[in-house]
């Protein structure tokens, strides 16, 4: 019995990890629409990620400061250490509020900051939000920063390779109308706009096959300058 379970389980790492990968892959390459869509990320093979949804506009400095106000944390590197923490926490239902997010990428790199915010005591769920800071400034000089943020909702199987991972809620319009309630709950954004029409195709899924929806919208955000040495 024992060797048919370690039999099962050297098949299914095989087939999750390996094979279904290359396929997933091949897909990917063979249909332009999953890869070729604008602005929305991808993932380090390339396939399809989390669609864009947030701006801010602000220093590195005064980013995390409305983070911090806002009860989001920033999430914590990937690696051995930090993926055995949240898979411990994940088992024994421990909260973990600086809990790593894999990598996405956009225009070729991955996210220079992560936040999240914990729900209940378990990592499974959680409010997050990755952030790459774009090439050109804003109109007074100070970096603009564009993201995804996407809801955590529970830990499962990846639908397209059987990996276990975050699944995320399809509504990503919820979580991004969320991370502007925290924002601006905090006194420290200076204004909101709307850019109706960011997004053209309104419906996907993700790398791990997790569908998503949206109306379009991008929330910009503008955070205030409280003074002139916090530029960068």
């Amino acid at each position: 019995m024992t060797k048919w379970l370690v039999g099962i389980g050297l098949l299914w790492i095989i087939l999750a990890y390996v094979l279904v990968p290359m396929l997933w892959d091949g897909y990917a390459r063979i249909d332009p629409a999953l890869d070729d869509t604008p602005r929305i990320t991808e993932t380090a093979d390339h396939h399809p990620g989390d669609p864009l949804n947030v701006e801010l506009i602000g220093t590195e400095l005064q980013l995390h400061s409305i983070m911090k106000a806002a009860n989001w944390t920033p999430a914590t590197a990937l690696g051995v250490e930090s993926d055995l923490k949240i898979a411990v926490d994940t088992v024994l239902s421990r909260p973990d509020a600086t809990a790593p997010v894999s990598s996405l990428y956009f225009d070729g790199r991955k996210e220079d900051l992560a936040f999240e915010q914990p729900v209940g005591d378990n990592p499974r769920h959680r409010h997050h939000v990755r952030l790459w800071k774009m090439k050109a400034p804003s109109d007074d000089g100070r970096p603009r920063w564009i993201g995804s943020a996407v809801y955590d909702e529970r830990v499962g199987l990846s639908r397209t390779t059987g990996q276990i991972t975050h699944v995320t809620a399809a509504d990503v319009d919820v979580e991004r109308d969320y991370l502007f309630q925290c924002l601006e709950a905090t006194d420290q954004l200076e204004s909101k706009s709307i850019e109706r029409g960011f997004h053209t195709q309104l419906t996907g899924r993700n790398g791990g096959g997790d569908p998503w929806r949206t109306d379009g919208d991008l929330y910009l955000g503008v955070i205030q300058a409280a003074t002139n040495n916090d530029m960068e």
